[in-house]
């Protein structure tokens, strides 16, 4: 039995997560247990662990405090795979510039920033947030993109991004008016900034291998 817990910490829809990772499961012939929770003691003894997240950054470290998710994470980090998706990325990171500055978790260092209102390439202004599929160059190999093609388009909604400081920790990077993070990782961690159950095959394809990793490079 692979046992999957999905931190519930009240901001987003993560039962699209939690299905796309049965089905996942089902296509490896295994017996995939997914659980969506804010409950440590099922968070503890699960095999794999995913935090994801969406909205506003405030909202999010508010619910994230409250509950000691970042507790939660910390112990996942210590045994077991985790995947940080989306926000639960930006949750990694130091600060975030959205809300008028948020201090985030500090689990990675770098920053999150704004797109920006004049965001422009080519002479043309790009939309914010930047919704929809773009490409990931794969920086490092990692088990995770095994089998997923280099330059694979993923999706993405968001309107601020990650600025790794430790590049080291950079697996994958996206190109919108900027070169952003898109996916990094962190011994037993790995975090996108896209949404992997929104991106079809690659995104199913990112879930299956997180299944069977087993949090070694």
């Amino acid at each position: 039995m692979n046992k999957v817990a999905v931190i519930d910490y009240g901001m987003g829809n993560l039962h699209s997560v939690a299905k796309a990772v049965e089905h996942v499961g089902s296509e490896l012939g295994q017996e995939t247990d997914v659980v969506v929770t804010p409950d440590p003691a099922l968070i503890a003894a699960a095999d794999r662990v995913i935090f994801p997240g969406v909205g506003a950054i405030r909202d999010c470290m508010a619910e994230i405090n409250r509950l000691n998710v970042g507790e939660m994470v910390a112990d996942a980090m210590k045994s077991k795979p985790v995947l940080a998706i989306c926000v639960g990325m930006q949750a990694l990171m130091q600060h975030s510039e959205e809300n008028g500055g948020v201090d985030c978790l500090g689990f990675m260092l770098g920053k999150v920033k704004y797109f920006g209102d004049g965001l422009m390439e080519d002479g043309q202004r790009l939309k914010v947030p930047h919704m929809g599929w773009n490409q990931v160059r794969q920086t490092q190999d990692h088990p995770l993109w095994q089998g997923v093609p280099d330059n694979s388009r993923f999706y993405f909604v968001h309107s601020y991004y990650v600025q790794a400081e430790d590049k080291t920790r950079e697996t994958g990077v996206t190109h919108y008016g900027v070169d952003f993070s898109a996916t990094l990782a962190s011994d037993n961690i790995f975090a996108t900034q896209f949404h992997p159950e929104k991106s079809q095959a690659v995104g199913l394809a990112l879930l299956r291998n997180f299944l069977q990793w087993d949090g070694s490079r």
